[in-house]
């Protein structure tokens, strides 16, 4: 915690006020206010591109306390568009750690808060639902704040996938390996790619707005279809090329934004949840093996559960055990699945890597 720190305020749309001390970069931001229920790996946590548009609080009472390092991100910035914690450290214990969070905060510009607290403002959103919010370091009358939040787009219906994909192509892994990867990029984190490079994957990523005829001409063995931010009832574009992907009858896995975009192309719909699942202790039950695990997630929309149960053609393989919302499905009729969570788990428990050599083994 730095010294005399300047006066910080949260507003919420629902007019809520809190009030704390600053941190980080001076100024104002907006966006969609969620919270993670993770008490380590912060810094994964703000570089995953999934965060992009929204407003974090992390539950943990203590954040920053270990620092930043190099090797501990899922993109090259920070996504996250402000950061609300109880406490914010700028003292660190890791020796191998690089700098401080609050450095790294000025230097992402990233507008955060501490001294709120955050028990009192995840039951508030708990019960309330997700809403916009706006901290402001510089602002102090209320009608103003109020003004500049009003301005701010809500996340349904807002497409944001395409302002974090990558703009041109790459690749990944051994270009001699058999299992060859398309990877549509639709805010991808790296260590699902270092995922499948670790199981002998050469992976080529492509734009989000990639036509399939490009990803087909990498003539791969499989697809894959990643997470990322945003409504993915916005992108038309996105459940066209996953449809023109399940013609062709290859592998196809599907993470997060991923899964959603599979059920959209199987005309199952999607919809906002009332306030989202972020964290890494969610359980999940597979219901093919009876298998529980415990799970690493970051979204704030969801797949029909309805629509799922009644599809033909769609096999519902994971459940959430807290709000039974559809974690997995797999395709009766054609070798394509995906989970709502993230198995990749940076940061998290490692129970679900499994997915990831199921994967590799139907390509083989």
């Amino acid at each position: 915690m730095p010294h005399q720190q300047a006066p910080a305020i949260l507003l919420l749309a629902d007019g809520h006020v809190f009030y704390g001390k600053a941190f980080g970069m001076p100024g104002t931001t907006t966006g969609e206010i969620c919270f993670n229920t993770g008490m380590t790996g912060y810094q994964e946590v703000f570089t995953d591109p999934s965060y992009t548009g929204q407003v974090l609080i992390m539950n943990s009472v203590h954040i920053g306390n270990y620092g930043v390092k190099d090797s501990d991100v899922e993109s090259s910035s920070v996504k996250i568009r402000g950061l609300i914690c109880r406490n914010l450290e700028d003292q660190y214990s890791r020796m191998m750690a690089k700098g401080s969070l609050g450095e790294y905060l000025v230097a992402n510009k990233i507008v955060a808060i501490e001294g709120v607290d955050t028990r009192a403002l995840v039951a508030h959103i708990r019960t309330k639902g997700a809403m916009n919010c706006i901290i402001s370091t510089e602002i102090s009358d209320l009608d103003a704040l109020k003004r500049e939040l009003d301005a701010c787009p809500n996340m349904d219906g807002l497409e944001l996938a395409s302002t974090v994909s990558t703009s041109e192509e790459y690749e990944l892994g051994d270009p001699n390996s058999d299992v060859k990867v398309a990877v549509l990029d639709f805010g991808v984190k790296q260590h699902i790619l270092q995922c499948l490079v670790d199981r002998g994957a050469h992976v080529r990523v492509h734009p989000a707005k990639t036509p399939f005829s490009r990803l087909q001409e990498f003539q791969p063995k499989g697809y894959f279809i990643s997470n990322g931010p945003g409504d993915p009832a916005a992108m038309p574009y996105a459940v066209e090329t996953v449809k023109a992907i399940l013609d062709e009858s290859k592998p196809t896995f599907g993470i997060c934004l991923g899964h959603q975009l599979l059920a959209l192309a199987n005309d199952i719909p999607t919809f906002k949840m009332h306030h989202g699942h972020r964290g890494l202790n969610h359980p999940v039950k597979n219901i093919i093996t009876g298998q529980c695990e415990i799970t690493t997630q970051n979204h704030g929309f969801g797949v029909d559960p309805e629509a799922v149960r009644k599809h033909p053609n769609v096999e519902i393989t994971h459940v959430n055990l807290n709000d039974d919302s559809i974690e997995g499905i797999r395709l009766k009729h054609k070798p394509a699945f995906s989970v709502q969570y993230h198995p990749e788990s940076t940061p998290g428990p490692h129970d679900s890597r499994y997915l990831f050599d199921q994967f590799v083994q139907m390509m083989q």
